[in-house]
This record gives C-alpha cells, structure tokens and sequence, in this order.
C-alpha cells in the first residue's frame, strides 16, 4: 500500500487541459510515435498499450496524461509522472509533443502542472532522464528546476538524469 496520495488525474492550465486516456486516443498516439521515424504501431498496439497505461495508474497512484490545447481541443501530446527508470516512490516526468507543438512553451507549461500534482501525491523528488540530443527538453528540465544527477551510456546512445526536490 502507498503512503502517497493518488495523483490528480485532470489538470488545467490557461491554454492546456490534461486529463485521462480514452480509448479514442489510441489514433492521436500512433501519430505522435510515428513522429520518432522508427515506424507506427498498430492502431490495436495502441490501444493495448493505453489499456496498460491505465492498469498501471490504478496499481500506482500516478498518471501519464493526454495533453489537449484548451481553446482547440486537439491532443497535441501528452505529460505525466511514470516509473520509468525510476520507482514510484521517486518517479521520472516525462513529456512529448507533436513537432508542431514545440517551440510555445507548452510542454513547460503541461510539465509545471504536473510538478504541483506531484507534490501534492506527497512525493519529495522526481527524476527525468533525457537523450543528450534533446536540448529542447533538456531546456524545459532547467526551466522547471531540474539540476543534472548525472549521464549513463544506454543502447540508444547517453541519457542525462535529471532530478527536483518537490516543496
């Protein structure tokens, strides 16, 4: 059982609003994955994976988010707390958006009031690891508050590991 409270799972901000997946979004998704250049998923893939993102919410407390613009409506990404390379005592944020999302500030935006929801779980650091290639990320981090911990050689190249201490 958890010492930690469970996560908010709908947040607004003034142009952003990040709530629960729905199996509609498993199209959205599938786009933003193929975004990377290593190929799509299926669409089935897709939801599967929604379907376990979900499983892990309910096991642990916290939540990757679909991440919509407020006025448009449209899914450009998504952002949350995950286990990731971390634990759930200590969880890494993680983040992304469609390419014609970046460049206005919402990924900081989406990513500050995923750092109020985490603290208010109870959680005292969160982690985020990134590829020394995403200087745009690693931007979003240092805006945030994140210091670097340190660098690890990964199959996929170097990850920095980045961490904040939560009010």
């Amino acid at each position: 059982m958890s010492t930690y409270e469970t996560m908010p799972f709908h947040l607004e901000t003034e142009r952003l609003v990040l709530r629960p997946w729905a199996e509609s979004d498993a199209a959205e998704l599938r786009a933003l994955v193929a975004e990377r250049g290593k190929g799509a998923p299926t669409v089935e893939h897709t939801r599967e994976g929604i379907a376990k993102q979900l499983a892990a919410t309910a096991t642990t407390g916290i939540a990757l988010l679909p991440v919509q613009r407020r006025d448009e409506g449209d899914f450009i990404g998504y952002c949350g707390l995950v286990i990731g390379r971390a634990t759930v005592e200590e969880p890494e944020i993680a983040y992304e958006l469609f390419q014609r999302a970046h460049g206005r500030g919402y990924a900081t935006e989406a990513a500050s009031a995923v750092l109020g929801a985490a603290a208010a779980t109870g959680r005292r650091r969160l982690w985020s690891t990134v590829g020394t290639w995403n200087t745009p990320s690693i931007r979003v981090l240092e805006k945030l508050g994140f210091e670097r911990d340190h660098v690890s050689t990964e199959d996929n190249g170097e990850v920095v590991w980045f961490t904040r201490s939560l009010p």
